[in-house]
């Protein structure tokens, strides 16, 4: 049997769902592109420094995912709850984490959130609603239905999302946790960022359907595709299962097509796609789709320009500020260790 076609594995997400109806304010949208852009250049500044021998260990980037963080955090409350992936810098920084601190943290510094010991993979602020990255898959599902059920027992007028790729869909305990979410009309939004890839594993070649979301429908499950990388899109999707959540009518899933502009992880070869397919994403990315549909509704490139300048340079001071911030002490190693 032969391989199916990579090229018609990656479909363009405007070929593979509608565009956005729903119009937010210039105003906002600036904001949002804004966040989205300071999220593409922390990243790319940490895959540089990973890739330069500066920060040890995996390190895993969401560049192209921006939209569905920005969305995500627009759409919610502060108080609600979030939990995600290994893969998890652009939800963080959405929700409020200072750039600075994220990047101390992955560098393995004190000025880190967790003093360093939490690395790239597990970004915590539960300040910020923040619950927790996992570095297994699909661990962090359960845990934002747990915090949903406990919502739902305190009577609290509170949501929790949790944020997934498209591989985690084949582990057991997701299904498990669909089941009963739906069964118990639990206050959460699964979401789906489906890059199209499991690690290095085109989508076609690892599930029996084509459209990932029809899973949840099995569950009774509200379920919804939609273009993770148009921000408008994804802030009303999101704003409409919480409304949902908000007035007891359980989970809803969304399905997010997007794209990993990136690597799998910090030195990844990327054998296993073409510099045209990743090319020819380029067009249909977050920041690519929001500068189009800014410059559209009368806003002038220069003061996109002005945005990322501004950006760039609050970025570079971070990551200056963050090589040369203090090593945590050895004595840091016995804190924030508990038994049970």
């Amino acid at each position: 049997m032969a391989e199916p076609s990579l090229k018609a594995s990656v479909p363009s997400a405007k070929a593979a769902v509608a565009g956005s109806t729903y119009a937010l304010p210039n105003e906002q949208l600036l904001a949002m592109y804004r966040m989205m852009f300071l999220i593409r250049r922390v990243e790319e500044s940490l895959l540089e420094l990973a890739e330069s021998g500066k920060i040890g260990g995996a390190m895993h980037t969401a560049i192209g995912h921006e939209g569905a963080a920005v969305g995500m955090a627009a759409a919610l409350r502060r108080d609600d709850y979030l939990t995600c992936t290994y893969r998890g810098h652009h939800h963080s920084l959405a929700r409020g984490m200072d750039a600075k601190r994220a990047i101390c943290e992955v560098l393995g510094k004190a000025d880190g959130f967790a003093r360093g010991k939490g690395g790239s993979m597990h970004f915590l602020d539960p300040s910020l609603g923040l619950m927790g990255a996992n570095g297994i898959v699909g661990a962090q599902v359960p845990h934002a239905a747990g915090m949903a059920l406990a919502a739902k027992i305190r009577g609290e007028d509170k949501v929790a999302i949790t944020f997934f790729g498209d591989g985690a869909l084949y582990q057991g305990l997701m299904h498990e946790t669909f089941n009963m979410a739906q069964k118990w009309k639990l206050p959460v939004i699964f979401y789906c960022e489906n890059n199209r890839y499991s690690e290095m594993t085109p989508i076609a070649r690892t599930s029996s359907v084509s459209d990932i979301y029809m899973f949840a429908r099995a569950y009774g499950m509200e379920s919804v595709q939609i273009d993770g990388n148009d921000v408008e899109v994804v802030y009303d999707t999101v704003r409409q299962a919480a409304a949902r959540a908000r007035a007891g009518e359980g989970p809803t899933f969304i399905e997010g097509i997007t794209y990993r502009l990136a690597g799998h992880m910090a030195g990844d070869l990327e054998t296993y796609r073409s510099a045209e397919e990743i090319n020819m994403q380029r067009a249909y990315e977050p920041l690519a789709q929001l500068a189009q549909k800014l410059l559209e509704r009368g806003v002038e490139q220069v003061a996109l320009d002005r945005i990322r300048a501004e950006v760039e340079e609050e970025v570079q001071a971070d990551v200056q500020a963050a090589l040369a911030a203090p090593w945590p002490d050895t004595a840091e190693a016995y804190t924030d260790v508990y038994k049970v």
